[in-house]
C-alpha cells in the first residue's frame, strides 16, 4: 500500500507560509558550521511519489511547474475543471487519502496547506513526516495546526542540517514506549 507522507517547512515558532501565503523564507541561514555531510534530496525525493496533494490556497500562492509530471490533487470547496495534471477534489480528504492508498502506484505527498494537512495528522493518517526546520521566527502566518490535538506518536528515521536547516524524517509509531 501506498504511504502517504507530509513534507513541509516550519519557521522556528510554527508557521508554514507568511501572511501573503509566500514561501520565499524557505532558506538556510548560510553561515552554518554545523552541516552534515549529506543533503536531503528534494528531486530525489519527488521521484518517490506520483500524487502531490495541496489545498486550494497553497495551489494559488506556490508555483507548481516543480510538479509537472506528477498529478497534483487540489482540494477545494469549489469544484473547478481538471486541467493537464491538476484534479480538483471536493470531498473529504480523510475519504480521498483511504481510497488513493490502495490505487496502484508511488506513494503520495501531502504538499501543505494547514486545512489538507492538519486533519490528517489530527487522525494520525500520516505514514511519514519530513520538516524542514527554517531558522526564522515569521511572528505571524499561516500555522500548521490549527488547533489542541491529541498526540501523534513519532519515531526519528533521519536527520540532515543543511546551511542552517534542520530536516528530519520520522516515521509514525502506534503506541508510547515504556
Amino acid at each position: 500500500m501506498k504511504k502517504v507522507i507530509l513534507s513541509l517547512a516550519l519557521s522556528i515558532d510554527g508557521y508554514i507560509a507568511d501572511d501573503e501565503g509566500q514561501y520565499g523564507w524557505i532558506k538556510g541561514d548560510g553561515l552554518s558550521r554545523c552541516d552534515t555531510e549529506k543533503t536531503f534530496d528534494f528531486e530525489g525525493f519527488l521521484d518517490t511519489v506520483d500524487t502531490i496533494v495541496m489545498g486550494r490556497k497553497a495551489f494559488e500562492d506556490c508555483g507548481i511547474e516543480m510538479f509537472d509530471k506528477h498529478k497534483v490533487v487540489v482540494f477545494t470547496s469549489s469544484p473547478k475543471e481538471n486541467h493537464n495534471n491538476v484534479v480538483y477534489v471536493n470531498e473529504s480528504i480523510e475519504y480521498w487519502l483511504e481510497k488513493e492508498k490502495r490505487t496502484e502506484g508511488k506513494d503520495i505527498y501531502i504538499f501543505g496547506g494547514g486545512q489538507v494537512a492538519f486533519p490528517l495528522i489530527e487522525r494520525n493518517l500520516i505514514d511519514e513526516y519530513i520538516i524542514g526546520l527554517i531558522p526564522i521566527f515569521l511572528g505571524s502566518g499561516r500555522k500548521l495546526f490549527l488547533k489542541e490535538h491529541e498526540p501523534v506518536l513519532l519515531q526519528l528515521e533521519d536527520l540532515v542540517v543543511d546551511g542552517g536547516q534542520i530536516i528530519v524524517r520520522y516515521k509514525r509509531r502506534e503506541y508510547l514506549d515504556s
